[in-house]
């Protein structure tokens, strides 16, 4: 049986433009983050890194992906190094809130990496015109 229609093949670039301008990855990081320094409390990483990229989020939303991009770069990349810092005991690793933990590491690179690859090769020229094609909030209707 040969199959009716051919899969499309991605090219490292075109996943690492996906996950750079998705506004998941950086709110995801953001909830990890919250959920390893909530308890015990630890207001510093809660207080720096959360709200930063939630708003890179919400900058996404709005229809600026390449600073989004550039804005969770920056923040993921510093948490990850930042946490890498730490050490950890083995048996730490093995439980749960060390696997929290390598998981928030990993996105923190990931995003870092792909948030990079769509800052660099962005355009806000696009962006700009993206949001005007959209006209979300009809700010830019012709009267």
């Amino acid at each position: 049986m040969a199959p009716t229609e051919t899969a499309v093949e991605k090219s490292i670039a075109d996943h690492l433009t996906e996950w750079g301008s998705s506004s998941l990855p950086p709110s995801l990081l953001a909830t990890l983050i919250t959920a390893l320094h909530a308890r015990p409390l630890q207001p510093l990483p809660l207080t720096l890194f959360t709200p930063t990229l939630l708003f890179s989020s919400y900058l996404n939303l709005s229809g600026y992906p390449t600073a989004s991009a550039g804005l969770a770069a920056a923040w993921s990349g510093l948490y990850a190094l930042l946490a890498l810092r730490r050490r950890q005991g083995l048996r730490a690793k093995l439980s749960i809130r060390g696997v929290v933990r390598g998981t928030a590491v990993g996105l923190g690179a990931a995003n870092c990496v792909a948030g990079g690859w769509v800052y660099m090769h962005g355009s806000k020229d696009r962006d700009r015109k993206a949001r005007e094609e959209r006209n979300r909030w009809g700010q830019y209707d012709d009267k």
